[in-house]
C-alpha cells in the first residue's frame, strides 16, 4: 500500500510517500511506521489514545471508520496529516 505524508510529517520521515506491505489494520500500520520513523506515533496519537491529526484510507477518515481497527488492503492509499497548528 502507499502511505503519503504531509506537512511536518515529511520532515520527520524525510519522505513524501512510501510503500508498505504486511499490515492488516491502521494500528499495525502505525506500529510499523513508528519502528521506521521513531516518534511518528506520538505525533498522531494523543495521550488519551485519540487521533491527533488526520489519517485517511482511500479518502475516508478513520474517525468515521473503525479507527485503529480499520482494515487495510495492499492496494489502499493512506494519507497521513499532522495535527493542525495555528492560533
Amino acid at each position: 500500500m502507499k502511505v503519503k505524508f504531509y506537512a511536518t510529517l515529511r520532515d520527520l520521515t524525510g519522505k513524501k510517500e512510501i510503500e508498505i506491505s504486511g499490515v492488516r489494520t491502521v494500528g499495525e500500520l502505525l506500529d510499523k511506521l513508528d519502528k521506521m520513523f521513531p516518534g511518528i506515533k506520538k505525533e498522531l496519537i494523543d495521550e488519551d489514545g485519540d487521533v491527533n491529526g488526520m489519517i485517511l484510507v482511500n479518502g475516508h477518515n478513520i474517525v468515521h471508520l473503525k479507527l485503529w481497527d480499520t482494515e487495510l488492503k495492499e492496494e489502499d492509499v493512506i494519507h497521513v496529516f499532522p495535527p493542525a497548528g495555528g492560533g
